[in-house]
């Protein structure tokens, strides 16, 4: 629904490859000039003769790895808490930090760095699939932006709004399938240099609609009914992945506990448990273990509770007695919360008769 009514706009306003890129671009003009142009079509890079000195290269080598490195620890942050991230960038010892870490943070900030220092924008352009997808979603009805022609001589000499555009596109003549991400950077430049030039307002705009309508029937096509009408199929989808994700709502388990064979002997007798219990809420909890199906004097329990202060999980270690008379032997475990849910988990214990 959002593509079929503004189009490309994330890619313009909140897809973070195209924010980098335009801080980068930033970045490169402040320190190399403003006509400074990066690009990987093998065309040389043009430079401010007054700027190109090693120490403006530095410079803004140094603030590329900057960003690089603060990037980097967002993936970081999935897998550890900020308490855990603290410990590695102050290189303090913490036994939650794997050894290998600083060597997968040094590869992310490689990969960012080249990233932000020569990729950029190159990757919207010719790279991403997120921006075919898009694509089959847009009809002429779509946000675009929209030329006005009545000062063809005056657009002929400047073709500011032609250089401003990082993508690459001409925005006086857009079309369905080209690559505009409605940023809004040409129109933003086309007034600025007219103003400057004190000959009125700029001439390009954004518009939705087909050209030669009027506005009420512009403003019917544009409703999200017409949108709807325009694209069944993914108001289907839509209303399928609303339906499912109430569902996933409603039968979220916000606890979960399995029990595994602690021993991997091929042959043994298996006497060792694990009781893996995973707390799923960002809160403190309780939460207690019963066994039922054998007496207190034929198993041992680790701990008979354990407690969380937010999400994370625990193993408990059951031991079950070498004096079973041989035979298998039914055992339910049982993990009830502080809140009053009860989770149970039966195993078949074989007992070899005291081998």
């Amino acid at each position: 629904m959002t593509y079929s009514l503004v189009g490309m706009a994330f890619c313009g306003w909140v897809c973070p490859q195209n924010t980098l890129s335009e801080f980068a671009d930033r970045l490169t003009r402040r320190w190399l000039g403003k006509r400074v142009e990066v690009s990987l079509d093998g065309s040389p890079v043009r430079l401010s003769a007054g700027k190109n000195k090693k120490f403006h290269w530095l410079v803004l080598s140094g603030l590329f790895l900057l960003m690089a490195m603060a990037g980097a620890l967002i993936p970081l942050l999935y897998f550890y808490p900020p308490d855990v991230i603290w410990s590695f960038l102050t290189f303090r010892d913490d036994v939650r930090l794997a050894p290998s870490l600083y060597w997968i943070y040094s590869m992310f900030v490689l990969i960012l760095w080249v990233n932000i220092a020569f990729i950029r924008h190159f990757w919207c352009r010719f790279m991403c699939v997120y921006r075919i997808w898009q694509h089959a979603f847009k009809t002429r009805q779509t946000l675009r932006i929209q030329h006005d022609a009545s000062h063809p001589d005056e657009c002929a000499r400047c073709n500011y709004c032609v250089t401003s555009c990082f993508i690459g596109v001409d925005p006086r003549n857009t079309e369905t399938f080209d690559a505009c991400i409605n940023c809004g950077e040409c129109i933003t430049a086309c007034s600025q240099i007219r103003q400057s030039r004190k000959t009125g307002g700029g001439l390009l705009r954004f518009t939705m609609g087909q050209d030669g309508v009027s506005k009420d029937e512009r403003r019917h096509m544009t409703n999200v009914g017409s949108i709807m009408a325009r694209a069944p199929g993914a108001a289907a989808l839509a209303a399928f992945g609303l339906i499912m994700f109430g569902w996933g709502l409603w039968s979220y388990e916000d606890f979960h506990f399995a029990v595994y064979r602690a021993e991997t002997l091929q042959g043994g007798n298996i006497r060792d448990y694990r009781v893996s219990i995973a707390n799923k809420l960002y809160r403190p909890r309780t939460m207690s273990v019963a066994v039922e199906g054998l007496s207190e004097g034929q198993y041992h329990l680790t701990q008979n509770q354990t407690s969380f202060t937010t999400a994370g999980r625990r193993d408990i270690n059951l031991h079950i007695d070498d004096g079973l008379g041989k035979g298998i032997h039914p055992v339910l475990i049982t993990v009830r919360t502080d809140d009053g849910q009860k989770r149970s988990y039966r195993i078949q214990h074989l007992a070899l008769g005291g081998e």
